[in-house]
């Protein structure tokens, strides 16, 4: 059976959301929607993403990311929400970070349970990821290098890609054969 839901976890600066961009314009056939954290983190009360109240998300000078009690409970209904969206007909592909590792996979399985899922890992090499964040100049710097293990720990996949010297595209080809084989 093809996959409902892909689920991209990687590293900020990993390339997620440029193999997402391409997985819907050119390869996936049907509609994709795309849904990642900062789209979770962009939706939220401005006073939840610059604050240390401990209740929204904050970002460490050192790229550090701490989630609060709040932050938690949106993200948990978040997830929920992506995984109606697919019972009801959409087809999604996640662009997500695992700061928990395989307690934030988890979160997402139950969230995503009696779906067909296919889990990508989407590493990169730190240094490569902090060269991506720098030129980037929307992220906090630090976090690409702070994520890049951290997000993959104990984590079970059904295929990775690396984006240290392979492009987005051919990437992307490499999830789409396994969305809709030939």
């Amino acid at each position: 059976m093809a996959p409902r839901v892909i689920v991209l976890n990687g590293g900020s600066s990993s390339g997620k959301s440029g193999i997402a961009r391409c997985l819907q314009a050119l390869l996936l056939p049907d509609t994709w929607l795309t849904f990642g954290v900062d789209t979770l983190i962009e939706g939220m009360p401005a006073a939840m993403r610059a604050s240390d109240s401990g209740l929204g998300i904050a970002f460490g000078a050192d790229g550090e990311v701490t989630v609060g009690a709040g932050f938690r409970a949106l993200d948990e209904a978040w997830a929920r929400g992506i995984g109606e969206m697919a019972r009801s007909g959409a087809r999604v592909i996640v662009d997500e970070v695992f700061l928990g590792g395989a307690a934030s996979q988890d979160r997402w399985r139950r969230a995503l349970d009696g779906l067909d899922v296919l889990w990508v890992g989407v590493r990169c090499d730190p240094g490569v990821a902090a060269g991506r964040e720098t030129a980037r100049g929307d992220r906090v710097p630090g976090m690409a290098v702070a994520q890049a293990g951290l997000v993959h720990r104990r984590v079970i996949y059904d295929l990775e890609v690396d984006t240290t010297d392979t492009e987005s595209m051919d990437c992307a080809r490499t999830i789409a054969a396994r969305v809709s084989p030939v």
